[in-house]
């Protein structure tokens, strides 16, 4: 019997782990990341999860909840990589590089 998650990317740690990235670093993923330009493209949602208050951290979040979990993890390593390209210093837990 698998277990059961109160979220939908409970299941991978990484994923979650990217998920509460995104949470915790809000306001220096836009500054760093440039992603203030994409705020014109997408309404704000009127929701009472955290991601909600951000249009764009909200469509992202959507994004990666509705893609097939092989998809979820690709794009999770790629978002850890994209924080080292843009000088962040951080090691993920969960990814296992040489």
């Amino acid at each position: 019997m698998s277990p059961i998650y109160k979220r939908w990317y409970d299941h991978d740690p990484l994923l979650l782990e990217v998920v509460e990235l995104l949470r915790n670093y809000q306001d220096e993923l836009k500054v760093q990341a440039a992603i203030d330009k994409f705020y014109e493209l997408v309404k704000p949602v009127n929701g009472n999860r955290w991601y909600d208050n951000d249009p764009v951290i909200s469509r992202t979040v959507e994004l990666l909840r509705v893609v097939p979990p092989d998809i979820q993890k690709v794009c999770a390593e790629r978002f850890i990589d994209a924080l080292h390209e843009i000088g962040v210093d951080y090691k993920s837990p969960n990814i296992k590089k040489p």
